[in-house]
């Protein structure tokens, strides 16, 4: 598994005109799904979002959570963030986890999120052409990966 964590004072991914999730301040997740992924994986990095220290204190120190702040989460699928682009100039997704697999994933990791902030989680739309906004805090962004070791 891996996810693109940015800061973000606002984000929102619209669908067809329709927005399908919106936050405040908080965090976009961008998140890419392998098919070996397991609960264990997908627990650790909901702890792990959930807890890392990004956001500023009194003293501008990165030393507070989004759980810190009452911040908000957006989670986004993305099953190019598993891309191999080392060969030739088109990357290869066969490392990403198709859909049968991918969807209870995602959906999974949503609701681990949502479990740890205590409260829902703003999403995408699975497997949608969606339209992604964000205006980033900092620039922060974190790439997390986590395999099955």
């Amino acid at each position: 598994m891996r996810i693109v964590v940015q800061r973000v004072r606002q984000a929102k991914v619209t669908v067809e005109g329709r927005i399908t999730g919106q936050i405040g301040p908080g965090l976009l997740v961008l998140a890419g799904f392998a098919p070996t992924d397991t609960t264990p994986v997908l627990d650790w990095m909901a702890r792990k979002l959930v807890q890392m220290r990004i956001f500023s204190d009194e003293e501008g120190k990165m030393n507070r959570s989004v759980l810190d702040i009452a911040g908000e989460v957006l989670v986004v699928s993305q099953f190019t963030l598993l891309a191999d682009a080392r060969k030739g100039n088109r990357p290869s997704y066969t490392e990403a986890a198709p859909p049968p697999i991918a969807i209870p994933l995602y959906e999974q990791f949503v609701q681990l999120v949502a479990a740890q902030l205590g409260r829902s989680v703003a999403t995408g739309e699975f497997g949608a052409d969606m339209q992604v906004e964000l205006l980033n805090d900092g620039p922060v962004t974190i790439v997390l990966d986590k395999g099955n070791e």
